[in-house]
């Protein structure tokens, strides 16, 4: 039986809702719209949602321990005071790459933000990159090239293996991770699923090690097993979900954001909120 799905009819109704970000000191959920250029922080219990409007569009972002935010931005990595709505730009990785712009990302459990790119309009060419950004460094030290729109970044619960995917081949891999110096080593393919299967976008890990994928083509979460078995498929009124977060009190709230795409649904681009019966691995928040 498909568990019930809420949907913030409240919410601003984003053109590509992204990035969702359960803050746990404040009980609130941050997330963003791309094209939008906006940077949404609502609280769950009301639907109540604050705004902040960017120079630029906002591909993700990430909690920092300090109370402040990172947000991947078209011209790099900024830091973000939302008491001051003031940006700091901490790295610009790929200045020699005009035409890109920041992606998915996400803080690693021990405290480094990842960060990928894409085209924005050539979307079938590898022109994209993974980066990583470390606390007080200056610059990021790259991960993997030759990708086309990296996505889906999530860690395993032990902080040892890293989710990572390229929507356009589609492709779902599993890296593996060393938290001591936050490099990657050893890609495997888990799974290259279709169209009808869904498209994959943003993912979460739950706290037995499933990652539950937006099937952006098909409406619907796919929780994959690292084994490459498709465990579970829900589906959701809307047609392009693009990244669940984990949330709530015990991290058993699944999160997801969405897309309007033409001829939107009345769901389209809302935020949604639904219990998959099983809990989420935090996320981690960046060493500043």
């Amino acid at each position: 039986m498909a568990p019930p799905v809420h949907v913030f009819a409240d919410t601003p109704s984003a053109g590509t809702g992204e990035s969702p970000v359960w803050d746990e000191r404040l009980g609130l959920l941050w997330w963003v719209d791309i094209p939008g250029a906006a940077l949404h922080r609502t609280d769950p219990t009301t639907g109540r949602t604050e705004t902040w409007p960017l120079p630029e569009p906002v591909g993700c972002l990430g909690l920092c321990r300090s109370g402040a935010l990172l947000l991947g931005l078209r011209s790099g990595i900024h830091r973000f005071q939302p008491g001051e709505s003031r940006l700091e730009r901490l790295a610009a990785p790929e200045p020699d790459r005009p035409g890109n712009r920041l992606n998915d990302g996400k803080v690693s459990p021990e405290g480094r933000f990842l960060v990928g790119s894409m085209h924005d309009v050539e979307e079938k060419r590898p022109r994209a990159a993974l980066w990583r950004l470390d606390p007080g460094a200056k610059a990021c030290a790259m991960l993997a090239d030759g990708l086309v729109i990296s996505n889906g970044l999530a860690w395993s619960p032990d902080g040892r293996q890293l989710w990572h995917i390229d929507t356009e081949a589609p492709a779902i891999w599993l890296w593996d991770y060393d938290p001591g110096t936050g490099t990657i080593a050893n890609r495997r393919e888990v799974a290259r699923p279709d169209s009808a299967t869904g498209q994959p976008d943003g993912g979460a890990v739950d706290a037995e090690g499933g990652y539950w994928s937006a099937g952006y083509t098909a409406g619907c979460l796919n929780r994959w097993l690292p084994d490459g078995r498709l465990d579970r498929v829900v589906k959701l009124p809307v047609r392009h979900p693009t990244m669940p977060c984990f949330g709530g009190e015990g991290l058993r709230t699944l999160f997801v954001t969405s897309a309007r795409g033409e001829e939107p649904g009345p769901a389209d681009g809302r935020l949604l909120a639904l219990d998959v019966g099983i809990a989420g691995v935090p996320v981690g928040r960046f060493a500043d």
